[in-house]
């Protein structure tokens, strides 16, 4: 447990689905999923300007522990049970990056997950968990996810959280090798009281 993050790490779950520290231990099976979607994830995924190498997984996750203990990253695995399997099979990823406090209180939110488990609602389950985590355990006071306007799966997610969409940013982030725009859909905490899986479950 970090001194500057007492909360991490943190496991969080609803059901099948479970959040829990990315580790070095599932280089593996992340590899595999990565692979297997390369096509999938290619036209979303990040880049480095200039054509600068990308960071090895164990580098990855290494970076993303020590941003994790600083209190400015929440790194999570997005697991689901799998009843054929000893464990649950690791899905994809969300990551709340950006951690800001004093008079900020904010953060963003990115996520990906498997095409083969794509249109079940694990990933508005991942964020709504995520948010709520942020929202409650953090006392953090604003949320954004920032999705290319053509990835219409991505925005049906911000969609039944009820993310406000703030408009466009242009050449915002370097991706697939170039500068996207994107569209920013933010949320506050007392926008959503009752949290984020309760608004999704329509309680």
């Amino acid at each position: 447990m970090s001194r500057l993050a007492p909360w991490w790490p943190a496991t969080v779950d609803h059901g099948d689905l479970v959040l829990r520290p990315l580790r070095a231990s599932d280089q593996h099976e992340w590899t595999a999923v990565r692979h297997r979607n390369a096509d999938w994830l290619r036209h979303w995924e990040a880049t480095q300007p200039g054509g600068g190498r990308m960071p090895s997984f164990r580098e990855m996750v290494r970076s993303l522990n020590r941003q994790a203990k600083a209190g400015t990253c929440l790194p999570w695995a997005i697991t689901v049970a799998d009843p054929r399997a000893p464990h649950p099979a690791l899905a994809g990823q969300v990551t709340v990056s950006t951690i800001m406090w004093g008079s900020a209180m904010s953060a963003s939110i990115g996520y990906w997950i498997d095409q083969a488990r794509a249109g079940q609602g694990i990933v508005p389950q991942a964020v709504a968990l995520a948010g709520d985590f942020c929202f409650s355990t953090l006392g953090l006071h604003r949320l954004e996810i920032n999705i290319r306007p053509e990835n219409g799966p991505s925005l049906r997610v911000v969609e039944k959280l009820g993310f406000r969409d703030e408009g466009v940013r242009e050449r915002f982030l370097h991706i697939n090798g170039q500068w996207a725009d994107h569209r920013t859909f933010a949320l506050t905490r007392d926008e959503v009281t009752d949290g984020l899986l309760t608004r999704l479950n329509g309680a």
